[in-house]
């Protein structure tokens, strides 16, 4: 897909963690194993974004050291080289999302990562959640917010809750395009993947990859339940204009927003 992708696109984006299953539906040591070849995982996708000449979104298991991993996404640029990498930083631990037994948070802060087709602010997942990360990643200059994905519903939940999971998953990442006048592009997983603890049934992934522009409108979509490959042009002169005319980043009254630092206000 890869290959076919490239003959039109500069950028393409993978899916969170998407060289293995979600092993994260489960607590289990053995787990760690996928995270044994890291170092040919990083050549490996290297020579697919130099072979086939594309700026290349991956998501890792990164095992830094015995005992600290972390959910990375590498970037590679077009010659192959890593242009740079993010660490989650939000990490869920929920019922079959059980994220926090694998991954360390990150410890690279919000930071775009320069490459040949813009400055790209990769963000995970559940991050997409955070309305601080994108401001954040917004304020640094990235140029489109980048969201690998794995989310789903589980098989207990009801219809109505599924629905309801999907449209709020939606709206949120549209409010970060809006509130920042940045594209947003998703790539989410498909699929059922079974819990082999027996706790759930599993995970239905519910797909609904898209891609949006600067003022939050869908210019790409994907279903809830093939493999499909998306493509959308991004327009740097539409996120100008849309700045220019809606003026998020003037009106901020950032000397009264000191108690964002803080857990709560008690």
């Amino acid at each position: 897909m890869i290959k076919k992708a490239s003959k039109k696109a500069d950028l393409i984006i993978l899916q969170e963690l998407h060289q293995s299953p979600y092993f994260c539906i489960t607590e289990n040591p053995q787990n760690f194993d996928f995270a044994e070849n890291f170092e040919n995982d990083l050549i490996f996708w290297s020579q697919v974004a130099k072979k086939y000449n594309v700026v290349l979104v991956t998501s890792l298991f990164e095992k830094r050291a015995e005992g600290l991993y972390h959910n990375t996404a590498f970037v590679f640029e077009k010659n192959g080289e890593i242009a740079g990498k993010y660490r989650k930083m939000h990490i869920p631990d929920d019922p079959a999302y059980y994220e926090k037994f694998y991954f360390t948070e990150g410890d690279l802060g919000f930071t775009p990562i320069q490459t040949s087709v813009g400055k790209l602010g990769v963000l995970i997942c559940w991050d997409q959640w955070f309305p601080e990360a994108s401001r954040l990643m917004a304020m640094a200059g990235a140029e489109i917010l980048i969201y690998p994905t794995a989310i789903g519903f589980l098989g207990e939940e009801p219809i109505a809750e599924q629905k309801s999971q999907l449209e709020r998953w939606l709206t949120i990442q549209k409010s970060h395009s809006i509130a920042n006048g940045i594209p947003v592009a998703t790539a989410n997983r498909i699929g059922f993947e079974k819990d082999p603890s027996k706790n759930f049934k599993g995970i239905q992934f519910w797909g609904n990859s898209f891609i949006l522009n600067s003022k939050g409108e869908e210019i790409a979509k994907a279903s809830q339940d093939s493999d499909e490959i998306l493509y959308a042009e991004i327009s740097k002169a539409e996120t100008k204009e849309m700045r220019d005319m809606w003026p998020f980043f003037r009106d901020r009254r950032i000397e009264d927003y000191s108690e964002l630092s803080k857990r709560w206000r008690d």
